[in-house]
Protein backbone atom coordinates (compact mmCIF):
# COMPACT_ATOMS: atom_id res chain seq x y z
CA UNK A 1 0.00 0.00 0.00
CA UNK A 2 1.07 3.61 -0.58
CA UNK A 3 3.10 5.46 2.04
CA UNK A 4 1.91 8.95 1.05
CA UNK A 5 -1.49 9.68 -0.50
CA UNK A 6 -3.17 12.69 -2.09
CA UNK A 7 -6.94 12.44 -2.48
CA UNK A 8 -8.51 14.52 -5.25
CA UNK A 9 -12.19 15.18 -4.65
CA UNK A 10 -14.76 17.80 -5.61
CA UNK A 11 -14.79 19.25 -9.13
CA UNK A 12 -11.28 19.39 -10.64
CA UNK A 13 -11.08 20.91 -14.11
CA UNK A 14 -9.74 18.99 -17.09
CA UNK A 15 -5.97 18.73 -16.87
CA UNK A 16 -5.61 19.54 -13.16
CA UNK A 17 -5.20 15.93 -12.03
CA UNK A 18 -2.62 15.40 -14.78
CA UNK A 19 -0.72 18.54 -13.70
CA UNK A 20 -0.55 17.31 -10.10
CA UNK A 21 0.54 13.88 -11.27
CA UNK A 22 3.46 15.45 -13.17
CA UNK A 23 4.56 17.43 -10.09
CA UNK A 24 4.37 14.38 -7.81
CA UNK A 25 6.17 12.09 -10.24
CA UNK A 26 9.14 14.48 -10.14
CA UNK A 27 9.09 14.56 -6.33
CA UNK A 28 8.89 10.77 -6.09
CA UNK A 29 11.98 10.46 -8.26
CA UNK A 30 13.89 12.95 -6.09
CA UNK A 31 13.16 10.95 -2.92
CA UNK A 32 13.54 7.47 -4.48
CA UNK A 33 9.83 6.77 -4.02
CA UNK A 34 7.93 4.61 -6.48
CA UNK A 35 4.99 6.35 -8.12
CA UNK A 36 2.16 5.42 -7.69
CA UNK A 37 3.06 2.44 -5.45
CA UNK A 38 4.55 4.54 -2.61
CA UNK A 39 3.33 8.07 -3.47
CA UNK A 40 -0.21 7.84 -4.84
CA UNK A 41 -3.01 10.02 -6.13
CA UNK A 42 -6.53 8.77 -5.44
CA UNK A 43 -10.01 9.98 -6.30
CA UNK A 44 -13.37 9.47 -4.65
CA UNK A 45 -13.88 6.43 -6.89
CA UNK A 46 -11.01 4.47 -5.31
CA UNK A 47 -11.15 5.93 -1.81
CA UNK A 48 -11.70 2.46 -0.36
CA UNK A 49 -8.17 1.52 -1.47
CA UNK A 50 -6.44 4.17 0.61
CA UNK A 51 -4.00 3.20 3.35
CA UNK A 52 -5.42 4.46 6.68
CA UNK A 53 -1.93 4.55 8.19
CA UNK A 54 -0.39 6.66 5.41
CA UNK A 55 0.29 10.37 5.61
CA UNK A 56 -2.68 11.74 3.67
CA UNK A 57 -4.09 15.04 2.41
CA UNK A 58 -7.32 15.64 0.51
CA UNK A 59 -7.66 18.41 -2.08
CA UNK A 60 -11.27 19.52 -2.57
CA UNK A 61 -11.54 21.35 -5.90
CA UNK A 62 -14.30 23.91 -5.56
CA UNK A 63 -17.18 24.29 -7.98
CA UNK A 64 -20.34 22.42 -7.11
CA UNK A 65 -20.41 22.32 -3.28
CA UNK A 66 -22.74 19.30 -3.28
CA UNK A 67 -20.15 17.01 -4.91
CA UNK A 68 -18.49 14.41 -2.63
CA UNK A 69 -20.09 15.76 0.54
CA UNK A 70 -20.27 12.23 1.94
CA UNK A 71 -16.53 11.83 1.28
CA UNK A 72 -15.83 15.09 3.12
CA UNK A 73 -17.78 13.81 6.14
CA UNK A 74 -15.85 10.53 6.06
CA UNK A 75 -12.47 12.25 5.87
CA UNK A 76 -13.31 14.77 8.58
CA UNK A 77 -14.26 11.93 10.91
CA UNK A 78 -10.81 10.43 10.27
CA UNK A 79 -9.17 13.86 10.89
CA UNK A 80 -7.68 13.93 7.38
CA UNK A 81 -6.66 17.48 6.35
CA UNK A 82 -8.97 18.71 3.57
CA UNK A 83 -7.67 21.67 1.57
CA UNK A 84 -10.34 23.67 -0.29
CA UNK A 85 -8.89 24.58 -3.72
CA UNK A 86 -10.65 27.60 -5.21
CA UNK A 87 -9.84 29.94 -8.08
CA UNK A 88 -8.78 33.44 -7.04
CA UNK A 89 -11.70 35.82 -7.03
CA UNK A 90 -14.30 33.11 -6.37
CA UNK A 91 -16.16 32.76 -3.08
CA UNK A 92 -14.79 29.90 -0.99
CA UNK A 93 -18.02 29.56 0.99
CA UNK A 94 -20.05 29.19 -2.22
CA UNK A 95 -17.64 26.78 -3.94
CA UNK A 96 -17.12 24.10 -1.28
CA UNK A 97 -19.30 22.20 1.23
CA UNK A 98 -20.21 24.09 4.38
CA UNK A 99 -18.27 21.52 6.45
CA UNK A 100 -14.95 22.88 5.13
CA UNK A 101 -15.95 26.42 4.15
CA UNK A 102 -14.22 27.92 7.19
CA UNK A 103 -10.95 25.99 6.83
CA UNK A 104 -7.78 27.40 5.33
CA UNK A 105 -8.09 27.34 1.51
CA UNK A 106 -5.53 27.32 -1.31
CA UNK A 107 -6.30 29.93 -3.96
CA UNK A 108 -5.08 29.17 -7.50
CA UNK A 109 -4.96 31.25 -10.66
CA UNK A 110 -7.52 30.27 -13.29
CA UNK A 111 -4.76 29.97 -15.91
CA UNK A 112 -2.33 27.99 -13.70
CA UNK A 113 -1.46 24.97 -15.82
CA UNK A 114 1.27 23.53 -13.57
CA UNK A 115 -0.36 23.74 -10.11
CA UNK A 116 3.14 23.92 -8.66
CA UNK A 117 2.03 25.99 -5.67
CA UNK A 118 -0.82 23.59 -4.90
CA UNK A 119 1.54 20.61 -5.16
CA UNK A 120 3.84 22.37 -2.67
CA UNK A 121 0.92 22.78 -0.23
CA UNK A 122 0.08 19.08 -0.51
CA UNK A 123 3.70 18.00 -0.12
CA UNK A 124 4.14 20.17 2.97
CA UNK A 125 1.14 18.49 4.62
CA UNK A 126 2.62 15.09 3.73
CA UNK A 127 6.03 16.08 5.09
CA UNK A 128 7.69 15.66 1.70
CA UNK A 129 9.72 18.84 1.59
CA UNK A 130 13.49 18.44 1.97
CA UNK A 131 13.62 20.37 5.25
CA UNK A 132 10.98 18.09 6.83
CA UNK A 133 12.62 14.68 6.31
CA UNK A 134 14.50 13.96 9.55
CA UNK A 135 15.84 10.66 10.93
CA UNK A 136 17.75 9.90 14.16
CA UNK A 137 20.25 7.00 14.33
CA UNK A 138 20.59 5.52 17.83
CA UNK A 139 23.61 3.24 18.30
CA UNK A 140 26.63 2.27 20.43
CA UNK A 141 29.82 3.61 18.86
CA UNK A 142 31.81 0.66 20.17
CA UNK A 143 29.49 -1.82 18.40
CA UNK A 144 28.05 -0.33 15.22
CA UNK A 145 29.81 2.88 14.24
CA UNK A 146 30.62 1.74 10.69
CA UNK A 147 27.04 0.66 10.00
CA UNK A 148 25.74 3.96 11.40
CA UNK A 149 28.02 5.90 9.03
CA UNK A 150 26.83 3.79 6.09
CA UNK A 151 23.20 4.48 6.94
CA UNK A 152 23.92 8.19 7.34
CA UNK A 153 25.26 8.34 3.80
CA UNK A 154 22.52 6.16 2.26
CA UNK A 155 19.67 8.09 3.88
CA UNK A 156 21.26 11.46 3.09
CA UNK A 157 21.39 10.47 -0.57
CA UNK A 158 17.60 9.89 -0.42
CA UNK A 159 16.84 13.42 0.73
CA UNK A 160 16.78 12.83 4.50
CA UNK A 161 18.28 15.13 7.12
CA UNK A 162 20.02 12.45 9.20
CA UNK A 163 21.12 13.06 12.78
CA UNK A 164 24.28 11.20 13.80
CA UNK A 165 26.07 12.37 16.93
CA UNK A 166 29.54 12.09 15.37
CA UNK A 167 28.47 14.45 12.54
CA UNK A 168 26.09 16.94 14.07
CA UNK A 169 27.58 18.36 17.28
CA UNK A 170 30.08 21.17 17.62
CA UNK A 171 32.81 20.88 20.26
CA UNK A 172 31.74 21.99 23.75
CA UNK A 173 28.02 21.75 22.92
CA UNK A 174 25.69 20.80 25.78
CA UNK A 175 25.73 17.25 24.45
CA UNK A 176 22.77 15.53 26.10
CA UNK A 177 20.50 18.56 26.01
CA UNK A 178 21.19 19.02 22.31
CA UNK A 179 20.69 15.30 21.72
CA UNK A 180 17.14 15.38 23.13
CA UNK A 181 16.46 18.60 21.24
CA UNK A 182 17.44 17.00 17.92
CA UNK A 183 15.58 13.79 18.70
CA UNK A 184 12.32 15.67 19.30
CA UNK A 185 12.71 17.12 15.79
CA UNK A 186 12.93 13.73 14.05
CA UNK A 187 10.27 11.49 12.49
CA UNK A 188 11.94 8.07 12.80
CA UNK A 189 14.56 6.56 15.10
CA UNK A 190 16.71 3.77 13.63
CA UNK A 191 17.89 1.66 16.57
CA UNK A 192 21.00 -0.42 15.86
CA UNK A 193 20.32 -3.11 18.45
CA UNK A 194 23.67 -4.70 19.21
CA UNK A 195 24.35 -6.93 22.21
CA UNK A 196 25.55 -3.98 24.29
CA UNK A 197 22.96 -1.44 23.09
CA UNK A 198 21.44 -1.14 26.57
CA UNK A 199 24.87 -1.01 28.18
CA UNK A 200 24.61 2.76 27.95
CA UNK A 201 21.93 4.77 29.76
CA UNK A 202 21.98 7.27 26.89
CA UNK A 203 20.91 4.82 24.20
CA UNK A 204 18.25 3.45 26.53
CA UNK A 205 16.95 6.98 27.07
CA UNK A 206 17.03 7.69 23.32
CA UNK A 207 14.73 4.73 22.81
CA UNK A 208 12.46 5.67 25.72
CA UNK A 209 12.13 9.27 24.60
CA UNK A 210 11.36 8.19 21.05
CA UNK A 211 8.52 6.05 22.36
CA UNK A 212 7.24 8.85 24.61
CA UNK A 213 7.17 11.31 21.70
CA UNK A 214 5.35 8.88 19.41
CA UNK A 215 8.33 8.67 17.05
CA UNK A 216 8.30 5.50 14.95
CA UNK A 217 11.22 3.15 15.66
CA UNK A 218 12.98 0.81 13.24
CA UNK A 219 14.94 -1.81 15.17
CA UNK A 220 17.89 -3.40 13.34
CA UNK A 221 18.90 -6.49 15.36
CA UNK A 222 22.49 -7.69 15.14
CA UNK A 223 23.29 -11.37 14.43
CA UNK A 224 23.19 -13.92 17.28
CA UNK A 225 21.26 -11.44 19.40
CA UNK A 226 17.55 -11.76 20.14
CA UNK A 227 17.31 -8.35 21.77
CA UNK A 228 18.12 -7.19 25.27
CA UNK A 229 14.46 -7.10 26.32
CA UNK A 230 10.98 -7.42 24.92
CA UNK A 231 10.17 -4.26 23.02
CA UNK A 232 7.01 -3.33 21.17
CA UNK A 233 8.48 -1.25 18.37
CA UNK A 234 7.23 -0.14 14.99
CA UNK A 235 9.24 -2.45 12.74
CA UNK A 236 12.21 -4.83 12.88
CA UNK A 237 15.02 -5.91 10.55
CA UNK A 238 16.92 -8.99 11.78
CA UNK A 239 20.47 -9.44 10.49
CA UNK A 240 22.39 -12.65 9.91
CA UNK A 241 26.17 -13.08 10.05
CA UNK A 242 26.25 -12.94 6.25
CA UNK A 243 24.76 -9.42 6.34
CA UNK A 244 27.90 -7.93 7.92
CA UNK A 245 31.55 -7.97 6.92
CA UNK A 246 34.53 -8.13 9.29
CA UNK A 247 34.29 -4.39 9.99
CA UNK A 248 30.60 -4.57 10.94
CA UNK A 249 29.63 -2.92 7.66
CA UNK A 250 26.24 -3.70 6.16
CA UNK A 251 25.72 -5.20 2.71
CA UNK A 252 24.68 -2.49 0.17
CA UNK A 253 21.33 -4.14 -0.58
CA UNK A 254 20.48 -4.09 3.14
CA UNK A 255 21.06 -0.35 3.24
CA UNK A 256 18.36 0.02 0.60
CA UNK A 257 16.00 -2.26 2.56
CA UNK A 258 16.49 -0.32 5.79
CA UNK A 259 16.02 3.01 3.98
CA UNK A 260 12.72 1.85 2.46
CA UNK A 261 11.47 0.51 5.79
CA UNK A 262 12.38 3.82 7.43
CA UNK A 263 10.46 5.73 4.74
CA UNK A 264 7.36 3.63 5.42
CA UNK A 265 7.60 4.31 9.16
CA UNK A 266 8.16 8.00 8.55
CA UNK A 267 4.86 8.26 6.69
CA UNK A 268 3.08 6.64 9.65
CA UNK A 269 4.94 8.86 12.13
CA UNK A 270 3.82 12.07 10.42
CA UNK A 271 0.20 10.93 10.38
CA UNK A 272 0.07 9.76 14.00
CA UNK A 273 2.03 12.63 15.59
CA UNK A 274 -0.04 15.28 13.83
CA UNK A 275 -3.20 13.38 14.74
CA UNK A 276 -2.12 13.33 18.38
CA UNK A 277 -1.45 17.09 18.39
CA UNK A 278 -4.76 17.89 16.73
CA UNK A 279 -6.65 15.53 19.03
CA UNK A 280 -5.14 17.08 22.15
CA UNK A 281 -5.83 20.59 20.87
CA UNK A 282 -9.43 19.71 20.01
CA UNK A 283 -9.98 18.25 23.50
CA UNK A 284 -8.74 21.45 25.16
CA UNK A 285 -10.76 23.73 22.89
CA UNK A 286 -13.97 21.75 23.44
CA UNK A 287 -13.31 21.64 27.20
CA UNK A 288 -13.37 25.43 27.44
CA UNK A 289 -16.51 25.67 25.28
CA UNK A 290 -14.87 26.59 21.98
CA UNK A 291 -15.58 25.27 18.47
CA UNK A 292 -13.37 23.03 16.34
CA UNK A 293 -14.21 23.78 12.71
CA UNK A 294 -11.94 21.53 10.66
CA UNK A 295 -8.46 20.96 9.25
CA UNK A 296 -7.41 22.73 6.06
CA UNK A 297 -4.32 23.77 4.12
CA UNK A 298 -0.95 23.14 5.84
CA UNK A 299 -2.86 21.02 8.42
CA UNK A 300 -4.07 24.26 10.01
CA UNK A 301 -7.03 23.97 12.37
CA UNK A 302 -9.83 26.55 12.35
CA UNK A 303 -11.04 27.33 15.87
CA UNK A 304 -13.44 29.75 17.52
CA UNK A 305 -13.04 30.47 21.22
CA UNK A 306 -16.08 30.85 23.53
CA UNK A 307 -15.83 34.65 23.44
CA UNK A 308 -15.90 34.65 19.64
CA UNK A 309 -12.21 35.09 18.87
CA UNK A 310 -11.32 33.17 15.68
CA UNK A 311 -7.96 31.39 15.48
CA UNK A 312 -6.04 29.47 12.83
CA UNK A 313 -3.82 26.97 14.68
CA UNK A 314 -0.89 25.37 12.84
CA UNK A 315 0.17 22.14 14.61
CA UNK A 316 3.91 21.62 14.12
CA UNK A 317 5.71 18.38 14.91
CA UNK A 318 9.25 18.99 16.12
CA UNK A 319 11.07 22.15 17.15
CA UNK A 320 9.38 25.49 16.33
CA UNK A 321 11.57 28.23 14.88
CA UNK A 322 11.28 31.94 14.13
CA UNK A 323 11.30 31.00 10.45
CA UNK A 324 8.21 28.83 10.99
CA UNK A 325 6.43 31.71 12.73
CA UNK A 326 7.23 34.00 9.84
CA UNK A 327 6.00 31.36 7.40
CA UNK A 328 2.73 30.93 9.31
CA UNK A 329 2.17 34.67 9.45
CA UNK A 330 2.64 34.91 5.67
CA UNK A 331 0.34 31.95 4.99
CA UNK A 332 -2.38 33.38 7.20
CA UNK A 333 -2.06 36.75 5.48
CA UNK A 334 -2.36 35.23 2.00
CA UNK A 335 -5.35 33.11 3.07
CA UNK A 336 -7.23 36.28 4.06
CA UNK A 337 -9.48 34.47 6.54
CA UNK A 338 -8.95 37.10 9.24
CA UNK A 339 -8.19 34.53 11.93
CA UNK A 340 -5.34 35.03 14.39
CA UNK A 341 -2.56 32.51 13.59
CA UNK A 342 -0.69 30.46 16.19
CA UNK A 343 1.83 27.62 16.11
CA UNK A 344 0.91 24.64 18.31
CA UNK A 345 3.68 22.29 19.45
CA UNK A 346 4.70 19.61 21.95
CA UNK A 347 7.51 21.01 24.11
CA UNK A 348 8.79 17.64 25.45
CA UNK A 349 12.52 17.27 24.74
CA UNK A 350 13.05 20.81 23.46
CA UNK A 351 15.92 22.68 25.12
CA UNK A 352 14.83 25.01 27.95
CA UNK A 353 16.85 27.80 26.35
CA UNK A 354 14.92 27.31 23.12
CA UNK A 355 11.55 27.43 24.90
CA UNK A 356 12.68 30.65 26.56
CA UNK A 357 13.58 31.95 23.08
CA UNK A 358 10.03 31.15 21.93
CA UNK A 359 8.61 33.01 24.93
CA UNK A 360 10.73 36.02 24.01
CA UNK A 361 9.47 35.88 20.42
CA UNK A 362 5.89 35.92 21.75
CA UNK A 363 6.62 39.17 23.60
CA UNK A 364 8.16 40.76 20.51
CA UNK A 365 5.70 39.66 17.81
CA UNK A 366 2.01 40.53 18.06
CA UNK A 367 0.80 39.07 14.74
CA UNK A 368 1.49 35.38 15.52
CA UNK A 369 2.15 33.32 18.66
CA UNK A 370 3.32 29.92 19.85
CA UNK A 371 1.19 27.63 22.01
CA UNK A 372 2.26 24.53 23.95
CA UNK A 373 -0.45 21.94 23.42
CA UNK A 374 -0.18 20.91 27.09
CA UNK A 375 -1.09 24.49 28.12
CA UNK A 376 -3.69 25.13 25.41
CA UNK A 377 -6.77 25.11 27.66
CA UNK A 378 -5.83 27.80 30.15
CA UNK A 379 -3.80 29.86 27.67
CA UNK A 380 -6.67 30.05 25.17
CA UNK A 381 -9.01 31.25 27.90
CA UNK A 382 -6.53 34.07 28.53
CA UNK A 383 -6.29 34.84 24.79
CA UNK A 384 -10.10 35.09 24.61
CA UNK A 385 -10.30 37.97 27.07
Amino acid sequence: MALYEILIIGSPRVGQTDALTKQLTDVAAAFSLAFPEELAIRTAADLSNRNPKAATVALYFGGDPTVDVNVVDQLEAAKIPIVPVVEKGASVTEAVPTEIALTNACLVDADDATLEALASVALEVLGLLHRQRRIFISYRRSDSREAALQLHDELSSRGFDVFLDTHDFRPAAAFQEMLWHRLSDCDVTIMLDTKDYFGSKWTAQELGRSQALGIQILRVIWPDHSGSRHLSLSDTVTLSNADLDGSNRLRPDLLVTIAKRAEALRSRSIATRHLDLVGRLKTEVMRIGGQFEGIGAYRSVSLTLPGGRALEAYPMVGVPTAEMLNDIQEKAGKAGHGRFPCLVYNHIGIRPAWIEHLRWLDTQISSVRTLKVSDAGWELVEWDQ
